[in-house]
């Protein structure tokens, strides 16, 4: 009997956007800027948080985890995106995209759970004040980061042990800039019922339970907020967390549909463009919206001496 984990492709073809070759420069242009701002504003946000001992507190250590997260997740993607906008060959081998695939579901997964832990940290900051000290102290949101990263590893290992043992046959081009759950899941000729039930099911805990907890976050805080009593002391408390709802808003709405059904979406065209949005447009404003929105941030750049 055939085993069930062997393929008979040694490789994919990611069809990526198919545009003319004129369209394809100014793509690979677009994008390679996007993943250069991206990488500067992440370090940028990372340097200025390791150097300033004022900005060593829970919420820009979860900061500077989210930003050393989105420079990795950006690069498992964007490179091969921009080798793939200037070659003839957009072949990535088998064992290839399935290594994209594991570190992708990885930092994806790491985030949601990420914003989650920083949903929760502001919840403390703001419900309970005198205790926040004691409560979110160094070492416990060390642990939390941690966490966050042992659940998007052991999360993308599962998903990755059932689709790697789907069967591909001779249908390998793949109607995707990258290699994502979707795309493997429908070009695959075996069964893939069992990878996209255990796909689903997982998608539900890594991201459902940790909007649950962001949406309950909020609830009190909001709740808190509204019972102080001067306008001053309220917007103080809110732009403590606007920043971070902003991000959230934005990364679940772009994932949350795509990674509910995966299946599902591939039916879709459109699942290119949406894609764009949370592996390229998200994390170029992330940095932005955290700086712009931040007093203290803002203050540490500004003083960062000029040695011109």
């Amino acid at each position: 009997m055939e085993e069930v984990n062997q393929t008979n492709v040694s490789y994919f073809i990611l069809l990526g956007f198919i545009t003319t070759s004129e369209l394809q420069i100014f793509l690979f242009v677009l994008f390679l800027i996007a993943y250069l701002m991206i990488l500067m504003e992440n370090l940028i946000v990372i340097s200025v948080i390791w150097v300033n001992n004022n900005l060593h507190k829970p919420m820009y250590l979860f900061l500077c985890n989210l930003s050393f997260l989105e420079v990795w997740y950006i690069t498992v993607i964007v490179p091969k995106m921009l080798g793939d906008f200037l070659s003839q060959d957009k072949r990535i081998s088998f064992h290839g995209c399935l290594t994209q695939l594991y570190f992708f579901v990885t930092f994806v997964c790491s985030e949601y759970i990420l914003l989650a832990v920083m949903s929760y940290d502001r919840y403390l900051a703001i419900c309970y004040p005198l205790r926040y000290s004691v409560l979110m102290n160094n070492n416990f949101c060390i642990q939390l980061s941690a966490g966050c990263w042992i659940c998007g590893l052991l999360t993308s290992m599962i998903k990755l042990s059932f689709i790697g043992r789907l069967k591909y046959c001779s249908t390998y081009k793949i109607n995707h800039y990258f290699c994502d759950i979707s795309p493997l899941l429908n070009i695959s000729c075996t069964d893939s019922s069992t990878a996209e039930l255990v796909d689903f099911i997982l998608a539900l805990m890594v991201i459902l339970v940790p909007l649950c907890i962001v949406v309950t976050s909020y609830i009190y805080i909001i709740s808190t907020v509204m019972k102080i009593p001067s306008a001053q002391g309220r917007k103080k408390a809110f732009s403590t967390c606007s920043s971070h709802l902003t991000v959230v808003v934005l990364f679940y709405s772009t994932t949350l549909f795509t990674y509910a059904r995966p299946k599902a979406m591939y039916a879709y065209n459109s699942n290119k463009l949406v894609s764009v949005l949370y592996t390229v447009i998200v994390p170029l404003l992330n940095p932005v919206i955290y700086c712009l929105r931040n007093k203290e941030i803002n203050c540490s750049l500004h003083q960062i001496p000029d040695f011109s």
